[in-house]
């Protein structure tokens, strides 16, 4: 009932259909007072054009129901990474037995940081009332991403009055940091002067004999390591995993301060650092912790599963740079007891001063091998100035410009 009087009460706000009812008002008297055949006909015809209206007005556009699918056209369609278009498909459903010329659907599209998109199509419903609408996001960049109410809008046959309606449809996803790939980083070299004393790790992590696990056969696995057991359970080849040499533990800290990123595609490539660095851990099975120092500072411990790690990923995909003040020590010494004995600490800020001076300082008097990725995408030369002085002070400095250097910066190819 509340419906139908919610719709009662848009339409007498609307001045068309105070112009159609005194257009019937003046037919009723010209039958009352003037009679004859034709008066009759001329109220019989408003009157039905009164009811076409109260039905299409009743039914239509304002009960539509819709179901959204999201595809990116990849395999793993649940991995989207920054960069990656989404195709929408909306499949509407519009009940009532009245015919609609056209009907316009409008979406809105919005992102966690307040970011939005609207998009505005036409489709002809068929004479059922079914109808599909197709169209394609730009490219997108990391963050959370959700479809508000869709709403459509309509007009009859002789464009009178213009019906709108509006529905929920299931429509959220998240969009991964843009990420590359790194297939050696130089801090761990055994052989860098300024990869620390405790670096036990090279291009190739040899395995011990504990047995840590069962994974897939993989095609070159000698007899000895096929896991009989577990074949013959699953039915398929299983072999022995066995755990790796240990190596020191590495927390990435990212600068998230809202005054240390000049622009937005700073703290975009800050991210994307940190993101891709998590992806090279969980290739070389390295235990990786996550600090991130913004309003709301988030410290993950180094671990080495996978879900960890993927809480990571998805705890970069909705930060923010809005932390206040300049200084990360205090952010970072509220978490100290947390921090493993030995681990790299290394910093992605592109803060290059002695806020940053003070954090690597401190982090060496804790038993820990400090390491600074500076994000400088305008290569200034002060930068170069900052990587000289660290090295003097035995300090291992990156500069990240573009996120497409970065496998060179980190494989020792420049610093």
């Amino acid at each position: 009932m509340r419906p139908l009087l919610t719709t009662v009460s848009r339409g007498l706000r609307h001045p068309r259909v105070w112009g159609i009812a005194m257009v019937w008002m003046c037919c009723l008297a010209y039958v009352l007072f003037q009679g004859g055949k034709t008066s009759l006909m001329l109220l019989s015809m408003v009157t039905l054009l009164c009811l076409y209206l109260a039905i299409a007005g009743f039914s239509g556009v304002k009960r539509t129901q819709g179901v959204r699918k999201l595809s990116s056209g990849h395999n793993h369609e649940e991995l989207l990474h920054a960069g990656d278009q989404i195709q929408v498909q909306l499949s509407l459903n519009i009940p009532g037995f009245l015919p609609l010329p056209y009907v316009v659907v409008r979406e809105m599209l919005h992102r966690h940081n307040g970011e939005s998109w609207s998009f505005k199509e036409s489709l002809i419903p068929s004479m059922r009332g079914h109808g599909e609408l197709s169209f394609q996001t730009p490219p997108l960049e990391r963050g959370k991403y959700v479809f508000s109410d869709t709403e459509c809008a309509s007009e009859d046959i002789f464009g009178l009055i213009e019906h709108r309606g509006t529905f929920k449809a299931s429509g959220e996803f998240r969009v991964l940091p843009r990420t590359v790939f790194i297939p050696y980083w130089q801090l761990y070299d055994r052989k860098s002067r300024l990869s620390g004393p405790q670096t036990a790790l090279t291009r190739s992590r040899r395995e011990t004999t504990q047995i840590n696990g069962v994974r897939d056969y993989v095609y070159g696995d000698r007899l000895s390591r096929i896991h009989w057991n577990a074949t013959a359970k699953t039915g398929s080849w299983k072999s022995k995993e066995f755990e790796h040499e240990s190596v020191p533990k590495t927390i990435l800290v990212l600068d998230a301060m809202a005054g240390s990123y000049p622009h937005g595609e700073a703290f975009e490539l800050a991210v994307s650092t940190t993101a891709s660095l998590l992806e090279y851990g969980t290739r070389e099975r390295m235990g990786m912790g996550l600090l991130t120092l913004s309003d709301k500072s988030c410290y993950m411990p180094p671990s080495e599963s996978l879900i960890e790690r993927q809480k990571m990923i998805h705890h970069l995909v909705d930060i923010q740079d809005n932390g206040q003040g300049q200084s990360l020590l205090p952010g970072v010494e509220n978490m100290a007891r947390q921090f493993p004995q030995g681990a790299y600490f290394v910093v992605i800020s592109p803060q290059k001063d002695d806020p940053i001076l003070e954090l690597l300082r401190w982090a060496d008097t804790r038993g820990m091998t400090p390491c600074h990725i500076l994000i400088d995408s305008l290569e200034s030369r002060r930068s170069s100035e900052w990587n000289a002085m660290l090295r003097g002070r035995g300090t291992r400095s990156f500069t990240v410009a573009h996120l497409q250097e970065l496998p060179t910066v980190m494989g020792g190819g420049s610093v």
